[in-house]
């Protein structure tokens, strides 16, 4: 038979690949040929054979495959041998941990004061070393917490079990199991229903929403003693689905279209409603059981909301609007927002089963947040009844309750902190700092008036080493009281104003009360301005509560 005249595009020996280059495998022919178009493919070589003016088509297809894969293996040899062999750092940012270890260090070094115990000095070196740690972040939080722990129980400060026994506490896992409601409350579509409802009634103007929100959450304080539960299962829920309704999400940068700044609001005025009444937070009748004990006196439910009415309903008004001029949304007027909502809410159309789930179980869980003193039905547990509910029914699974890692993040550092604050109390430090202050302060020889003011701001600002406002109470509240009247402070006066401020000092951190870590959870507002905006309202509280209050206790004889 005479050679075939065949172009050197579809000889059979492949040659057209040049030298270097590897062949088709055999393996690679054979899932020609036995793809779809297998037929076609041994049709195409008969006709070459007959054709020897044709070119198959198929050959030239598997030639340009294959000068493809041999560009593919180059260029994925090139970037093997160029790659660099060092990535970029991805651990700890070195310098806020070289600050954070640096503090501790020195404090653990430095002598401690007479009359506190060595472990408790070395504690309070831990402690601090980790809050310049959760100031700076080199790492998440949950791991400089852990950093922490890790710490005290290698140096022998705390043991294993100490270090970790505020993970059974209660308040930490009522916090994570309200970012699981928060969860259901936006996936089934529940909150962007109420979302719109609201932006329906006040839309209008982002101080508008506010306020509404202000004063919702102040109306249910006194029914729900508990702010965690307050602010994780109702609120925060709420305000995400307001914020994104309204276009403001995290880490695309719209945070301060609207969320930053009403995140921040609904925060400092739940700490300004707890104090408004006896049942505002669950440490409040602590507060009052140790009036008792110290001064013979009880604080009732009628006579305190009555003290905090006139200061804290102030305080509710002027605070978001001052956080509205200093720290304002992007967005502030949006007069078609109404009409959008309730084109939204027909669009809607009726509930859907998930949304009518979600709506009993938060009713089912509210009411045995206001009724469970009642019904022996703590918070926590009431929370965990609602979640096995939504769990049962499929309206939220176990695999995305997993997938909150910010409530799992929170739930470690916190607890961390509770920890340690809780052991510091526990090892003598804070006695001796409330005897101490008491020394300096009665050494003085002011005015009860001035000193009361002094003692008033060193039990305030103290909280930044506690994360708890029970825990707070509990350690300094009788010592400062006694104090106060043996400093010539009407007794039940000074009981009322130290009880009012140990929820106010709740504002100062993203630790200091139950709200706190829920809010600034949401990621909307960074920790620098978290802090700073702390702090600056601590002032603005303290002023509205020792002046107009003050005028005001005047007025109805409590000093």
């Amino acid at each position: 038979m005479a050679s075939l005249p065949l172009s050197s595009s579809c000889h059979l020996g492949f040659r057209p690949f040049s030298r270097g280059q590897s062949p088709p495998s055999i393996s690679f022919l054979r899932s020609r040929s036995t793809s779809n178009g297998g037929k076609q493919f041994q049709q195409s070589l008969l006709t070459t054979t007959t054709n020897p003016l044709r070119v198959p088509s198929p050959i030239s297809q598997t030639n340009r495959v294959a000068r493809k894969l041999t560009t593919v293996v180059r260029a994925s040899s090139s970037t093997a041998v160029t790659s660099n062999p060092n990535p970029p750092w991805q651990g700890a940012a070195l310098k806020p941990l070289a600050a954070a270890i640096a503090t501790g260090v020195i404090l653990w070094f430095v002598p401690q004061p007479a009359g506190v115990s060595r472990n408790a000095w070395q504690l309070l070196a831990i402690f601090l070393a980790t809050i310049v740690g959760i100031i700076t972040q080199p790492l998440p939080l949950g791991a400089v917490a852990l950093l922490g722990l890790g710490a005290s129980v290698l140096t022998k400060t705390l043991t294993f079990a100490a270090a970790f026994s505020a993970f059974g506490d209660p308040i930490p896992w009522l916090i994570a199991l309200a970012f699981f409601f928060a969860r259901g409350f936006i996936k089934t579509g529940l909150g962007n229903r109420i979302a719109y409802q609201f932006v329906s009634l006040f839309g209008s103007s982002s101080l508008g929403l506010g306020y509404s929100l202000v004063f919702s959450e102040a109306l249910l304080a006194p029914a729900i003693p508990s702010v965690s539960a307050r602010a994780g299962g109702i609120f925060l829920p709420l305000v995400k689905s307001l914020c994104v309704a309204c276009g403001s999400n995290v880490g695309d940068g719209t945070e301060n279209r609207l969320g930053s700044w009403l995140m921040l609001t609904c925060f400092q005025t739940s700490c300004i409603s707890s104090a408004m009444f006896l049942t505002g937070m669950a440490a409040n009748p602590l507060s009052a059981n140790l009036t008792f004990n110290t001064i013979k006196q009880t604080l009732g439910w009628t006579e305190w909301a009555k003290a905090a009415f006139v200061p804290g309903l102030v305080s509710l008004i002027v605070v978001p609007l001052l956080l509205y001029v200093i720290y304002p949304p992007t967005v502030k007027s949006s007069p078609d927002a109404p009409k959008l909502a309730r084109e939204k809410l027909e669009n809607m159309g009726p509930m859907s089963r998930n949304e009518i789930i979600m709506a009993v179980t938060l009713l089912l869980t509210v009411g045995l947040w206001i009724f469970g003193g009642v019904l022996n039905v703590d918070a926590v547990t009431a929370a965990i009844l609602g979640l096995s509910v939504l769990l049962v029914t499929g309206v939220v699974t176990w695999k995305e309750c997993l997938a909150e890692s910010v409530a799992w993040d929170t739930l470690t550092w916190f607890a961390a902190l509770i920890a340690m604050a809780g052991y510091l109390n526990k090892y003598g430090l804070i006695s001796w700092f409330s005897q101490t202050v008491v020394k300096f302060v009665g050494g003085l020889g002011l005015s009860w008036q001035l000193s009361f003011s002094i003692l008033l701001l060193l039990y305030f600002y103290s909280h930044y080493f506690f994360a708890s406002g029970a825990a707070h109470i509990g350690a300094m509240f009788t010592a400062f009281l006694s104090v106060a009247s043996a400093l010539g402070t009407p007794p039940y006066f000074g009981a009322m104003v130290l009880a009012f401020l140990s929820n106010l000092m709740g504002g100062l951190t993203h630790y200091g009360i139950g709200s706190a870590p829920i809010f600034y959870g949401a990621n909307y507002v960074s920790l620098a301005k978290w802090w700073g905006y702390g702090f600056l309202i601590s002032i603005v509280n303290i002023v509205i509560w020792l002046g107009v209050g003050g005028v005001w206790w005047k007025a109805i004889g409590l000093w």
